[in-house]
C-alpha cells in the first residue's frame, strides 16, 4: 500500500476511534454531579498519539474532524464553539510542549488537559459576558490535570507499543 494511502487510512481509522471514545465519554454519567462539564477527554488519547507518531497536521486534523463530527452528534452550537476553542488552544499548547522537550507524554496531556479548560472557560467568559466564570478555572484546573495525568499514561503506552509501519 502507497505511505499516502497508509497514512489516510490511519488518520480515518484515528478519526473512528476518537469519535467511539467521545461517545462512550457522552455516555457516562458525570464524574461528580456537583461540578458540571469535568470529562476525561478520552478522545485525546488518539490526540497525543498522532501528536508523537505522526505529527501536528495528522493530530490537527483529527481533533477538528472530531470536534465537528461529536458537537453534531451530541451538541450543539455552543457545545461546538466551547469544545473548538479548547481543543485548538489544547493542541497548541501540547505541540509548545513537546516541541520543548521538558515534560514527558504525561506532562504533555496534563498540560493539553487545563489548556482545553482554559480555552473553554475563555469563551465562556466571552459569550456569557461575565468574567465570574473564571473562578471556575481553579476547578478545572485540578481536574484537567487528573484527567491529563490518565489520558497521557494511556497515550505514552500507545506511543511505546504500537508500532506504525512506514513502507
Amino acid at each position: 500500500m502507497h505511505n499516502k494511502t497508509r497514512i489516510l487510512t490511519l488518520l480515518g481509522v484515528s478519526a473512528a476511534i476518537a469519535m467511539i471514545l467521545s461517545y462512550i465519554e457522552f455516555l457516562l454519567p458525570p464524574l461528580f454531579s456537583a461540578v458540571p462539564g469535568i470529562k476525561m477527554g478520552l478522545a485525546n488519547v488518539i490526540i497525543i498519539f498522532l501528536l508523537y507518531k505522526l505529527d501536528f497536521k495528522s493530530a490537527l486534523a483529527v481533533s477538528l474532524v472530531r470536534v465537528c463530527l461529536a458537537s453534531l452528534l451530541f451538541g450543539t452550537a455552543l457545545t461546538f464553539l466551547y469544545s473548538l476553542s479548547g481543543a485548538l488552544l489544547s493542541l497548541a499548547s501540547m505541540l509548545l510542549a513537546k516541541r520543548l522537550g521538558w515534560f514527558s507524554t504525561v506532562g504533555v496531556s496534563m498540560l493539553g488537559g487545563v489548556s482545553h479548560n482554559l480555552g473553554q472557560i475563555a469563551v465562556a467568559m466571552l459569550v456569557l459576558r461575565t468574567r465570574e466564570i473564571g473562578y471556575y478555572m481553579a476547578v478545572l484546573a485540578v481536574s484537567g490535570t487528573l484527567a491529563g495525568v490518565f489520558v497521557g499514561l494511556t497515550a505514552a503506552f500507545l506511543i511505546k507499543y504500537v508500532k506504525l509501519s512506514r513502507k
